[in-house]
């Protein structure tokens, strides 16, 4: 194998673009330290002047991963009115979960040991904002959290099953958009009880 010579051409991004390759091939217990050297080409000490551990390195994932997710949620609902812009988000969150189920995995990591200020910056905060931005255009409330729990939670729910394989063969049938219509009717439903 080949070796480049320190200092390597070698970026945070391209370590990041390696990483997700491959986990998104081989899963988490492939991503290691030494077998994303070898892809890269690289000693493994090499990783570590962007990376200080694996743990860091999955953390820098799943924050690409939520910045990533933000990205198609917001691209899926652009321009579209506030209940048809919240079904497009969901659609396009589940296609998320379906396509990138390692990096899904990672995006859901808790961060007990983050400080309060970076956890009000994070990327995961970031995409939690985006999803009440397009709940509070539909209930008209812009801080409605619980709307907004319940929807993430369906949508975290329902992926997780249908991930599981739990629906079976039968598949959900229309479980997904029956659920999301009650949802949004009840979003609805306060918003109009709001306006009166």
């Amino acid at each position: 194998m080949f070796f480049m010579p320190y200092p390597a051409k070698l970026s945070a991004e391209a370590v990041l673009d390696a990483a997700q390759r491959l986990l998104e091939h081989s899963g988490p217990d492939a991503l290691t330290m030494r077998a994303l050297a070898d892809a890269l080409g690289v000693r493994p000490s090499s990783l570590y002047r962007h990376f200080s551990s694996r743990e860091v390195l999955l953390r820098a994932l799943g924050d690409q991963a939520a910045l990533n997710l933000k990205d198609q949620v917001l691209d899926a609902a652009e321009g579209l009115a506030p209940r048809a812009a919240l079904l497009a988000a969901a659609q396009a969150y589940l296609a998320y979960t379906r396509t990138h189920p390692h990096l899904y995995a990672l995006l859901l990591t808790k961060e007990n040991d983050l400080p309060l200020e970076h956890l009000q910056h994070s990327p995961g905060k970031i995409l939690w904002n985006t999803l009440l931005l397009l709940i509070g255009r539909l209930s008209g409330d812009p801080d409605d959290t619980d709307h907004a729990v319940a929807f993430w939670t369906f949508l975290h729910g329902f992926a997780s099953l249908e991930a599981a394989g739990t629906f079976g063969q039968s598949g959900p049938k229309r479980g997904f958009e029956v659920g999301l219509e009650a949802l949004f009717n009840h979003m609805e439903e306060v918003g109009q009880a709001g306006k009166s």
